[in-house]
């Protein structure tokens, strides 16, 4: 399939400098995404997608209409679109398994667009910047900087956090206040290498977490004793730029793990499934099975 700025196919570039040279129409696209006011989202209609997860439904879904992701430094926030039945994905990059997760949320998105005969599939790639080890130009590249801004002789990303408006197409700056359910389960999973995962299940309008080997951190009360900027060199790809709950969200995860729950996580090896409620919050529906 090929790729089109402006419906002219491109070849891919050799580094993300003559990618922006080329095509410099992006570079405006870039400034009015930038211009936009972050909003807070709050938990009626939200999916929350985290590192290394992505999610895809349609305009007709009736309990989701907005897809988000935040935190990304180094990582890359990618929406995918078909423009003839509005099929969405919007998936958390940190270059592990691109190439399957590129083809999981194509597959996604196609998968849901069956019966649409007109429309093309549209990208957007948001995040990175130009960081001291130059991971967020690999992974561009991978994937295909317009997002980087200095202070303090410090470059910083400017975008941390997207949102993806299922019903319109509209992309937007986003933080989130909830991105349950399961924050740390699912951020436990990431920690331990789990591959790239797909959250839900549009036409049965269910957020799905399956299965995943999970194991007692033994180094866990190690890292917790630890001081915040040892975590942050540690455990950060960019540790001059995480954004300030970076360090309470690793120690989160060191507590987790460093204990095996009273109850297993995945009872007889099902999958914790969820469903939003009237009021729009996640309710788990698995329990009783």
């Amino acid at each position: 399939m090929p790729l089109l700025v402006s419906n002219r196919p491109i070849d891919l570039p050799s580094s993300t400098g003559d990618f922006i040279e080329r095509y410099s129409q992006l570079k405006e696209t870039a400034k009015s995404l930038q211009s936009k006011p972050v909003r807070k989202i709050d938990h009626k209609g939200l999916l929350y997608v985290h590192q290394r997860e992505f999610a895809a439904t349609t305009p007709q879904d009736g309990s989701v209409s907005i897809l988000g992701t935040e935190d990304a430094t180094t990582c890359h926030m990618v929406v995918l679109r078909h423009s003839g039945s509005g099929a969405t994905s919007l998936g958390h990059c940190d270059g592990t398994d691109t190439e399957m997760t590129v083809s999981l949320m194509f597959n996604a998105v196609k998968s849901l667009s069956v019966g649409c005969d007109s429309g093309r599939y549209e990208v957007h790639l948001v995040g990175g910047f130009i960081d001291e080890r130059s991971l967020s130009h690999r992974l561009t590249l991978e994937l295909l900087e317009l997002n980087d801004v200095v202070k303090q002789n410090i470059h910083w990303p400017v975008i941390y956090g997207i949102a993806v408006n299922v019903k319109t197409g509209d992309i937007f700056r986003a933080t989130f206040p909830d991105r349950g359910p399961d924050e740390v389960i699912r951020a436990a999973r990431t920690f331990l290498e789990g591959s790239i995962m797909s959250v839900y299940n549009a036409k049965e309008e269910q957020l799905q977490i399956e299965p995943y080997q999970w194991k007692q951190f033994t180094a866990a009360q190690f890292w917790l004793q630890q001081t915040d900027q040892v975590i942050l060199q540690n455990f950060s790809t960019s540790p001059l730029v995480e954004p300030s709950h970076f360090v309470k969200h690793e120690r989160s995860i060191f507590q987790f793990l460093s204990h095996y729950p009273e109850e297993p996580l995945f009872p007889k090896g099902r999958s914790r499934i969820y469903k939003k409620t009237a009021d729009g919050l996640w309710e788990r529906i698995d329990c009783a099975a």
